[in-house]
């Protein structure tokens, strides 16, 4: 666990001394974000946001291979290579991006070849475990199930990046969850704890956590699609190699909750729920008015939060909520697997659902208050309105 610690400090910190440089490149090169009808930001921003977490992900990654025991294992080092040469690959595409502003064909073709590049390095699925049997995988059916996992997790997050902080810190809490997960399993099993999947959940929640100093309201700068679509193949990386990596022979099936047959399968859902969900609702919304599903609009998950009433900052902060309650609610009930925990990720719910939409119900009342009627400072009809962040 110290290793663990220590890759992740190291991970934070070196993201954080590099985003001051790549600010400075960013602006050198003109890799700014304009503000759009569709954005929520007032002035230019910086990009390049995804340059410092590749350079975190290298000290992690370099700083795990030389460590006694988690440079041990030679899957992990060989899993390691490939997935930083798919790192590589996909921030250069997304750094690119941000640059020029590459087409949605041309960015999918640079996600198929960094996912190629993982498959290349054998990180895909082998095997699904279901309720009552594994589903082994033969190669083309592997390949694929990792290349579609892919594709799915990089644009989720993408879709994700629409307010300071919102993106970074819904990785930082996944991949946490994940690793709580992922470590637990491996100590009850009596398994092998230096695992690619928990290396790389480390690595990225360090990352983000090393990011979010610069991007919290209001950003100094942008991860850009650089960082979202890194942060969408490390995820990806995570769950692959936790769900279909894991040898089902080697776990024990009455070794306690935690080898719960859904949960390997849940678990992964339950981290990506909030991205995914954007994700689906975007394709469905845009193809039901006959536009291409790449085709942006106002109507994602952080608009929405903005459009009840929050400001940017409440908004951020409420989303973040959620994606607790969701990842760490999932791992609490696979992990006890009581009503307690039931209950607990309920009453959780409940006050999200309530914080979610209070603003609401505040805003129709105030909204009925004739003019010129004195309101609460603070109040939605005086100076410090709800929204007025963006």
């Amino acid at each position: 666990m110290r290793e663990y610690v220590l890759v992740l400090l190291v991970a934070a910190a070196v993201t954080y001394l590099v985003a001051s440089l790549a600010r400075r490149v960013a602006y050198l090169v003109k890799a700014v974000a304009l503000v759009r009808d569709r954005d929520v930001h007032t002035k230019p921003v910086p990009y390049f946001g995804g340059l410092a977490m590749l350079a975190g992900l290298a000290a992690a990654f370099g700083l795990a291979g030389a460590l006694p025991w988690l440079g041990s294992i030679p899957l992990v080092r060989n899993d390691v290579r490939g997935i930083f040469a798919a790192a590589v690959v996909i921030c250069g595409i997304g750094a690119l991006d941000d640059l020029i502003e590459l087409g949605a064909l041309a960015k999918l073709s640079g996600q198929v070849l960094a996912a190629g590049v993982l498959v290349l390095n054998g990180v895909r699925f082998y095997w699904i475990p279901l309720a009552d049997r594994v589903v082994t995988l033969d190669g083309a059916m592997s390949v694929l199930a990792a290349i579609l996992f892919v594709l799915l997790c990089v644009n989720a997050i993408n879709f994700m990046d629409g307010l300071d902080g919102l993106a970074a810190g819904v990785t930082a809490i996944g991949t946490s969850a994940f690793f709580a997960y992922a470590y637990l399993l491996a100590y009850e099993q009596d398994l092998v704890r230096s695992t690619t999947a928990s290396l790389v959940m480390v690595a990225t929640c360090g990352v983000c956590l090393g990011f979010l100093p610069h991007n919290v309201h209001p950003a100094r700068m942008f991860m850009g699609d650089s960082g979202s679509m890194l942060l969408g193949l490390l995820l990806a990386t995570s769950g692959i190699s936790l769900t279909g990596q894991i040898d089902p022979s080697r776990v024990n099936p009455e070794g306690g909750a935690l080898v719960s047959a859904f949960l390997p399968l849940l678990l992964p859902i339950a981290v990506m729920a909030l991205p995914v969900i954007d994700l689906v609702s975007a394709y469905v919304r845009r193809t039901l008015a006959g536009r291409l599903w790449y085709q942006a609009d106002k109507q994602h998950l952080h608009h929405r939060m903005l459009q009840l009433g929050h400001p940017h900052g409440r908004a951020v902060l409420l989303l973040w909520l959620w994606s607790f309650v969701i990842a760490y609610g999932t791992v609490l009930i696979g992990v006890t697997g009581s009503g307690w925990a039931v209950l607990a990720v309920a009453a959780a719910a409940g006050v999200a659902v309530f914080l979610t939409w209070g603003p609401r119900r505040r805003h129709r009342t105030d909204a009925a208050v004739p003019d010129g009627v004195p309101t609460a400072p603070g109040g939605a009809a005086g100076p410090g309105a709800d929204g007025g962040a963006t």
